[in-house]
């Protein structure tokens, strides 16, 4: 049990709660769907009760989608906050789960838990300062700065910052809240809106704006933070690699001398982790909690 930690990664569609030591040592795994905060929660909370009986955890990590209160000093703290997803926006995420646990938790963004096991396990190793972005139904950024994720009145939401745009790109965007932001010109659903089934060749000229739109985030994230390395995963980038290269050139291009990138090339690159990064940024996350 000592060196046993728990983990929920809480996505919008799906969560996935496990059981590991690291990232080769998975004990036991579950995958459970993201309906309502009763049925989902009480999923999760009755696989923990198990896992506390047997075999024993030392920490529990919780990464969840957001937004998320996490002001230790708030009454609110541990809830999600501003999200569209119907019935979840204000769910005592984890003080639910750490009364099913009884054991010391973390609790943060699943992107900050995916920064924090890429530094860990995979692309950020030996990087204090790093960044982690997610392209896929959304766009979110974990950004690590002197080994912790940022901190202020709110967590990074870098995702929906607005940028500069591509010239000639007229299309609206998709974000509810801020039309062409980040999220809404990158995204899955903005995908979707530019070509009505999502399904883009990979010549097709809409990929020069989405790229150069992650590029932007790119820049700013450099421009803010200078970060080591900056990994971009999440289902809109593994599903088109051909992105990453181009980003990083866009992203070069963008910078214009001004700021020279680190050597180790490349440094736009993808998660080493892949789909298990989620799920390990929660252990990553319990191991902070726990020691």
């Amino acid at each position: 049990m000592s060196d046993t930690f728990a983990g929920v990664e809480l996505g919008g569609t799906k969560c996935v709660a496990i059981l590991a030591r690291g990232p080769d040592e998975a004990i036991a795994r579950e995958t459970i769907p993201t309906t309502t905060p009763e049925e989902t929660l009480g999923a999760i909370g009755r696989t923990l009760v198990s896992w506390r009986a047997e075999p024993g955890f030392k920490a529990l990590g919780i990464g969840s989608f957001g937004p998320l209160e996490l002001d230790r000093m708030a009454a609110r703290y541990g809830t999600i906050t501003s999200t569209p997803k119907p019935g979840w926006a204000g769910v005592d995420v984890m003080r639910r789960l750490q009364s099913a646990a009884r054991v010391a938790t973390a609790f943060d963004t699943d992107v900050n838990g995916a920064a924090l096991a890429e530094m860990r396990w995979g692309s950020g190793r030996s990087f204090d300062d790093f960044a982690y972005v997610t392209v896929g139904t959304g766009v979110g950024v974990g950004l690590i700065v002197n080994g912790k994720p940022t901190r202020g009145f709110a967590h990074c939401e870098l995702g929906h910052i607005r940028v500069a745009r591509l010239a000639g790109d007229s299309f609206a965007g998709s974000c509810p809240f801020h039309g062409d932001c980040v999220e809404g010109l990158a995204s899955g659903p903005s995908l979707k809106a530019r070509s009505c089934d999502g399904n883009l060749a990979p010549d097709d000229p809409a990929w020069q704006s989405v790229a150069w739109a992650i590029a932007q985030l790119c820049h700013a994230i450099v421009c803010a933070a200078a970060p080591r390395a900056i990994a971009i995963g999440g289902g809109v980038v593994e599903n088109n690699p051909h992105l990453l290269d181009r980003i990083e050139r866009m992203l070069v291009d963008s910078l214009n001398g001004y700021m020279q990138l680190p050597p180790e090339r490349p440094y736009v690159r993808a998660p080493a982790l892949g789909a298990n990064v989620g799920p390990l940024g929660a252990i990553a996350l319990a191991m902070t909690a726990g020691g």
